[in-house]
């Protein structure tokens, strides 16, 4: 467990490794955030649009998405986000509708992003869902499990395309170190749907060590086409969003409550949560610019895994199994290829 990793606790007594002011210009950059309308999804886009990119933020309705234009155009400035010197950012959003409880939904929000004929260089996997009690997807698939993996995972291979054709680009998945306390042996793909393959808390984990398998796989797969297309993961940390009250049927009104406690004390805020996966999308440290810890001129990092802020932890040895992440990748494969349709 990374409670026993003692590189894990040192990150806390690690300096920052990232900030907002050092995100280069991203000026002709075109990104997808998911789930881009609150929280880490909404501090991310925030980040990505006020320096420059242009930001589709791919969320289930239009008024989530205005609620959210309306406040990222008050808090760029009031948070002094953006390039020195040019003032108040003119942001640059569009939206996308996304459902990742509906795969037939995930292809056809991929297929109008793509009929645009716009290039993409960034696409952040944020959205998920944590700790709910045991329901099916559209798909009839177990829910976190779809939401958190199935859903982001054919998302991402509907647009992978595009993401080779204006390389280097990135992939950034929100995974979590809860992919740790998944079921027995990680992920058994003929209990995917058995309600007594664990609880809520399992379940989720279950979600997280798929996406972890997965980005290890497509890292491992890009690299070897020689594509500059840099896939990694990262835990935001403990943050102080709405996910948490998804605990109150299964846990409780007075665990959730003092959970919710717990974060207001020891949480990151959305906006610092957000600075992992925005050095993942804009570092250029991940194409081997630069110097950096772990980082060699003209190389690049890809396949790994960062924790707050910006660093780098090891994932555990069944992340690494690639016999394992080929039937991840095979099973998942299948079924998009049944669920979808066209």
């Amino acid at each position: 467990m990374f409670a026993a990793d003692p590189d894990f606790w040192k990150t806390y007594i690690t300096r920052s490794r990232y900030s907002y002011e050092q995100i280069p210009d991203l000026t002709g950059k075109v990104a997808i955030v998911t789930g881009a309308n609150t929280g880490i999804g909404y501090s991310v886009a925030l980040g990505l649009a006020a320096h420059g990119a242009h930001v589709f933020m791919a969320c289930r309705s239009q008024e989530k998405y205005n609620e959210a234009v309306k406040r990222m155009r008050e808090d760029v400035t009031k948070q002094k986000l953006g390039r020195k010197g040019t003032g108040t950012p003119d942001l640059k959003l569009d939206f996308l509708e996304l459902d990742l409880n509906d795969l037939t939904k995930v292809h056809a929000a991929a297929d109008k992003f793509l009929q645009m004929d716009l290039p993409l260089h960034i696409l952040v996997n944020n959205a998920g869902i944590s700790i709910t009690p045991w329901k099916l997807s559209a798909d009839g698939v177990e829910q976190q499990f779809a939401v958190n993996y199935l859903g982001p995972f054919a998302f991402t291979m509907a647009l992978i395309d595009r993401l080779k054709s204006n390389q280097p680009s990135r992939i950034v998945n929100v995974s979590s170190l809860g992919y740790e306390a998944s079921v027995p042996g990680g992920i058994n793909l003929d209990r995917i749907n058995d309600p007594s393959e664990g609880d809520p808390s399992l379940l989720y984990g279950r979600s997280k060590f798929a996406m972890m398998l997965f980005t290890k796989n497509l890292a491992r797969r890009l690299s070897q086409e020689n594509a500059s297309v840099y896939v990694n993961a990262i835990h935001p940390g403990i943050v102080d969003t709405d996910m948490c009250w998804h605990t109150l049927d299964e846990y409780g009104l007075i665990a959730t409550y003092t959970w919710r406690l717990i974060s207001k004390v020891i949480a990151y805020s959305p906006k610092q949560a957000a600075l992992t996966p925005l050095y993942c999308a804009t570092s250029p440290e991940i194409e081997g610019k630069g110097v950096g810890e772990g980082v060699e001129q003209g190389g690049g990092i890809t396949g790994r895994f960062f924790i707050p802020i910006a660093n780098e932890l090891k994932v555990t040895p069944l992340v690494e199994n690639q016999e394992l992440q080929e039937k991840v990748w095979a099973y998942s494969e299948q079924l998009v290829k049944d669920k979808v349709k066209k």
